[in-house]
């Protein structure tokens, strides 16, 4: 584990954080490793905007820094033996929202941590839900939602996972913006997360983990 890549990232340092990244792979180390510093790094940033020290941008940040990182590291994870998926999850931001940082961050964490994701981008259309789900027949799916005026939509997208016969076979959780039991109760989904880590946590006790 190295310290000072996840202080460089916690600290939002990218571009000294991607040289270390960098290094460290010419250096022959293993990615893993790398992303478990990554993992760390954000279970920092994710404490630091709970405690009001980061904010909105620094989030967005946070984000855009992560795809890079795994811009870097994905072609050399390619090269090792695939390891047993923990389970098969499509994720989206529903219909009418376009905000893409927090479910990248989801994305990025389920992905450390032993998922298959199927991530199907934003303003995505309930359809577009039940194509994916009916190609890959996830274990979990996960819809994302920053904007209050999309939870109807969430809505409408689980209702239609349950009309084309296809909500037994999956877990939904839910996530973005203001949501809580409440909302979780109205659109039909099983739970919610607050943060990538209780999604993780939710992801892993669904597949018995």
């Amino acid at each position: 584990m190295s310290k000072n890549l996840v202080e460089l990232m916690a600290d939002l340092r990218e571009d000294e954080a991607l040289d270390l990244i960098k290094s460290q792979i010419e250096d022959g180390t293993n990615p893993r490793e790398i992303l478990e510093d990554c993992k760390e790094a954000m279970q920092i940033i994710g404490d630091r905007f709970e405690a009001g020290e980061y904010f909105l941008p620094e989030l967005m940040l946070s984000g855009e820094m992560i795809n890079d990182v795994m811009e870097i590291i994905k072609p050399h994870l390619k090269d090792e033996e695939e390891d047993e998926k923990l389970g098969t999850i499509v994720l989206g931001t529903v219909k009418g929202d376009i905000h893409d940082i927090g479910k990248d961050i989801v994305a990025f964490m389920l992905d450390i941590n032993g998922f298959e994701v199927y991530d199907i981008g934003v303003d995505v259309s309930v359809q577009e839900f039940i194509d994916k789900i009916e190609e890959v027949d996830p274990d979990i799916v996960a819809l994302s939602g920053f904007l209050t005026t999309v939870f109807d939509k969430m809505k409408d997208t689980i209702d239609a996972i349950k009309s084309e016969g296809l909500r037994e076979d999956v877990k939904i959780m839910i996530g973005g913006g203001p949501i809580d039991d409440q909302i979780r109760e109205y659109t039909g989904a099983d739970a919610f997360g607050d943060d990538a880590m209780e999604a993780v946590a939710i992801a892993k006790k669904w597949m018995g983990e």
